[in-house]
């Protein structure tokens, strides 16, 4: 990543750093794929300095292969992995047909354990780097046992892109676990992140999942992100972590009103009441 910096040869050198620390930038372009059915994202995340760049979740070739094409012949990238969030098809089912299409069978691609073609699973806290972004593997089993929510990091710039597990005002269907994971997962694993970590969710269902929160909790917090999600159609990165845990009911089973809503004060029987409240939410 690089950042026009001014330098003075009255700066001192300790200043020019601390300045270049703090206004450096990662580069991240959103791919909406399966707009209107269901509405996936994919992410392209490039270390502007070096130009190595990343695809997460190019589930759909035909919609990603494009972008990837252009921006690689006109050399503002050097892609060097895939990226996968989980094993389901909506998010790791193009890798093979991407490799092909982009014409590089041997790209490595990194993911959980049952990914497609996945040849690298970081440990939960264990990593790599994409140029100067620092990349952390955070294992999130719930919605699969494959989960991983991939946080990075370059200079003050903070971003984590979280698939299925995490959603503006929501969380993944517990399709292969249970309440006490993903309550791990939201509440213990994410909510410890740095609170301006900004979010970059697999799918756009920040509208439906508002509407759900206001059924539950009428805060003031929750009507923003509901008058939010009414005025754009797209809200990927528009929210953080501190951000979630004010809006996202998933994420507050301290709330006096979410425990009243649900007829629970155990935080995983609030997570596991929740989530079978929203799977028959109309």
């Amino acid at each position: 990543m690089n950042a026009f910096i001014a330098r003075t040869s009255l700066a001192p050198r300790h200043v020019y750093r601390q300045f270049a620390a703090t206004t450096r930038k990662m580069h991240i372009k959103s791919i909406p794929m399966w707009t209107g059915s269901s509405d996936n994202y994919a992410y392209l995340v490039v270390d502007d300095k070096s130009k190595d760049a990343v695809i997460i979740d190019p589930a759909n070739p035909e919609e990603v292969a494009p972008v990837l094409k252009k921006a690689i012949d006109d050399g503002s990238i050097k892609l060097t992995a895939i990226v996968n969030t989980h094993h389901h098809w909506d998010h790791a089912g193009g890798n093979t047909k991407l490799r092909t299409a982009l014409g590089l069978p041997n790209l490595e691609i990194i993911g959980g354990k049952d990914c497609d073609k996945v040849n690298k699973t970081p440990a939960h806290g264990k990593g790599f780097n994409i140029g100067s972004i620092a990349v952390k593997a955070l294992h999130t089993p719930c919605h699969t046992q494959d989960s991983i929510c991939w946080f990075m990091q370059d200079g003050d710039d903070k971003v984590v892109f979280t698939g299925d597990t995490l959603f503006h005002g929501g969380c993944g269907r517990f399709f292969e676990g249970n309440g006490a994971e993903m309550h791990k997962a939201l509440n213990e694993t994410l909510a410890s992140l740095p609170d301006e970590t900004r979010v970059f969710p697999g799918h756009e269902y920040t509208k439906s999942n508002a509407k759900f929160c206001l059924s539950v909790l009428q805060s003031e917090a929750v009507k923003a992100l509901a008058a939010f999600a009414d005025k754009h159609k797209e809200t990927q990165g528009k929210f953080t972590i501190g951000d979630e845990k004010k809006h996202n009911v998933f994420m507050r089973p301290q709330d006096p009103e979410i425990q009243k809503a649900t007829g629970e004060t155990d935080p995983v029987a609030i997570m596991t009441k929740l989530r079978e409240m929203k799977n028959n939410f109309k």
